[in-house]
């Protein structure tokens, strides 16, 4: 950290910035105590296990173990590198961040994000001024008066128009002195084929500029005014896009998602727009890709965990695919997810330019969940008889195999027993039958492309094996030199990391050690130093707990801990005698390396206790 910025800069941005805000921002937090508490944004979380201490500026997740500061925080949650997000706080808290340290190297790393957001923010400019000014985007211009949009939509969402021509966005930027090839870098522009130099991917399309949470713009999506293929172009994968990862219009949303614990999901940018000027803020597009569960995760932030999803599709095929896709999703995600199915031949756009506002949100209302949609959907397409109730049973086993909460299960299964008017246990080994024939153990989703791993990749902060009682103990002392820092001169004297058998725990006792020596001591400080994954979480879930302690308190278990140690010291000599006895020389050697470590460890005490 410090190669890249001065110590005393980032221990400045630490104290200055109020990491519930940061964090609020995308996570809802509630207090409870000293500490705040919400829905964990890096995994799927079922009950709020995802804690934040404004005293210790830290946040941890109980449930699977992520922890740091407000650094760790912005580097995890939005991919920044270490500089990338001291920067960023910085801004936010008006400290200066010197960059005279850095080398050319070092800068362009830095930058390389803030270089793309620049240049994403000027193409997002250049088209919205081909939009309104002269002849190229006058077409696209009475596109969107003929589907309804407002001059005020338009610039609020800086809808653009990407001129037709092959090099009208590369002259542009030429013309700032802005490399091309880092225009090439952001998704705006195609190498050549043949030749050199390059040509703008975007042509006579309507430019949509998609942003993150943060309100950054992070990309483009084009739409032609026209038949012409394909009907939409999307920035691809660059440095600051990733499609799995993006909603269009979430920064706008994102404030009435929250207070109304509800998001409304639709499938284009029109769509997106023609409710958002309805009124229905609440609204968030998806970018050419199904949901994933990232979406599920930065959405749940949004709405909280007794916050539901309206997913807004066409009752066509696709409609339907599209909703059993998300089954699975949702249900890792443990997000309340209903289906708003509009009339034949409507989209959300159609639909509210013809009954309003009023009757769209009325079926917004009345939105089913996932599982009665689909089952609605089977029965109108096979009927009740006994051919059709089988069909049924066919289209619905995928479903709700999908599911993986047993009590939920349980009851969808049940209702669709009695819906059908069946035995419930044909179900139930339809079911068992459908999990035998699988070859791995990922949820279902339809067609083989579009399976997805259900392991979220992230591990609790426990050790694998089961932990001795001593290193519970040692668990507590480490807690207690985290909480309670009054007592580490103590903690010094005595040398207690020295005898510990956790190699985890000793690592993380010595840091602590050597920062209350060479810093001001703060916790949130030592987190952002600590390398070890394991140790980091086993240091974030041990400080962000709310114990009280008191100086003869900390004495007295300091008193226990040591009186354990000489009692396994005499049974130390215990075993050697009878070793020694037994002739076993295997044993005895290994017992006599550990009595002269532990003599090793009484010496350097002894020592401490002279020189003070």
């Amino acid at each position: 950290m410090a190669k890249f910025i001065p110590e005393h800069i980032i221990s400045e941005i630490q104290n200055s910035i109020d990491i519930v805000d940061v964090i609020s921002e995308v996570v809802i937090l509630k207090k409870a105590g000293k500490n705040y508490f919400g829905l964990c944004p890096f995994h799927a979380d079922k009950d709020p296990s995802f804690s934040v201490s404004p005293e210790k500026r830290i946040f941890h997740c109980f449930g699977c173990g992520t922890g740091g500061n407000v650094f760790t925080f912005l580097m995890k949650f939005n991919g920044y590198s270490f500089p990338e997000a001291a920067r960023i706080l910085a801004v936010r808290c008006g400290v200066r961040v010197p960059e005279q340290s850095l080398t050319p190297a070092q800068k362009r790393l830095i930058d390389e994000k803030t270089r793309f957001f620049k240049i994403n923010t000027m193409a997002a400019d250049f088209f919205h001024q081909s939009l309104l000014n002269g002849v190229p985007g006058k077409n696209a211009i009475t596109y969107l008066n003929r589907r309804g949009f407002s001059e005020d939509i338009v610039t609020r969402f800086k809808i653009g128009f990407a001129p037709e021509g092959w090099d009208n966005l590369l002259s542009f930027f030429y013309s700032k002195k802005i490399p091309l090839n880092s225009v090439e870098m952001a998704g705006l522009a195609v190498v050549r084929k043949k030749g050199s130099g390059y040509y703008d991917r975007f042509r006579n399309r309507i430019m949509f500029p998609i942003a993150n949470i943060a309100g950054n713009i992070i990309g483009f999506g084009g739409r032609v005014t026209d038949d012409s293929l394909p009907k939409y172009l999307n920035t691809p994968e660059t440095p600051v896009y990733n499609k799995r990862r993006s909603l269009y219009g979430i920064d706008a949303a994102k404030t009435k998602c929250r207070a109304n614990e509800t998001v409304l999901i639709v499938e284009g940018y029109l769509d997106f727009l023609a409710l958002y000027q309805a009124g229905s803020e609440n609204v968030v597009a998806t970018l050419g890709t199904a949901l994933t569960d990232e979406h599920v995760r930065m959405l749940r932030g949004c709405i909280g965990e007794k916050g539901k999803a309206i997913l807004v599709y066409d009752s066509d095929l696709a409609g339907i695919k599209a909703a059993q896709r998300s089954i699975a999703v949702f249900d890792r995600g443990h997000m309340d997810a209903r289906i708003l199915v509009l009339p034949a031949g409507h989209d959300p756009d159609s639909y509210i330019r013809k009954h309003g506002r009023d009757s769209f949100m009325r079926g917004a209302d009345k939105a089913k969940n996932i599982i009665d949609f689909l089952t609605d959907m089977a029965v109108r397409q096979h009927g009740l008889s006994i051919e059709g109730k089988l069909r049924i049973l066919d289209d619905m086993i995928g479903p709700l195999a999908a599911i993986g909460d047993i009590n939920k299960k349980s009851l969808y299964r049940k209702e669709l027993a009695e819906r059908l008017d069946i035995d419930e246990s044909a179900i139930l080994h339809k079911v068992r039958d459908h999990d035998k024939k699988k070859n791995d153990t990922r949820p279902w989703v339809p067609g083989n492309d579009a399976m997805m791993s259900a392991s979220n990749g992230s591990c609790s902060y426990a050790e694998n094996e089961t932990e001795t009682a001593k290193a519970k103990f040692e668990r507590r002392l480490i807690a207690m030199m985290l909480q309670f820092p009054d007592i580490i001169p103590e903690i010094e004297t005595r040398r207690l990391p020295d005898f510990f058998e956790n190699s985890r725990l000793k690592a993380l006792g010595y840091s602590i050690l050597k920062h209350y020596a060479d810093s001001d001591g703060h916790v949130a400080k030592l987190i952002g130093q600590l390398k070890d994954k394991r140790v980091h979480a086993i240091a974030t879930s041990l400080a962000i707990e709310e114990q009280s302690w008191s100086y003869e308190g900390c004495l007295k278990l300091i008193d226990q801990f040591e009186s354990g140690i000489k009692h396994h010291e005499r049974i130390l000599l215990r075993k050697i005698k009878e070793a020694e006895t037994k002739g076993d020389d295997v044993n005895l050697i290994q017992l006599l390396a550990e009595k002269q470590k532990y003599a090793r460890n009484k010496a350097k005490k002894q020592n401490c206790v002279r020189r003070r």
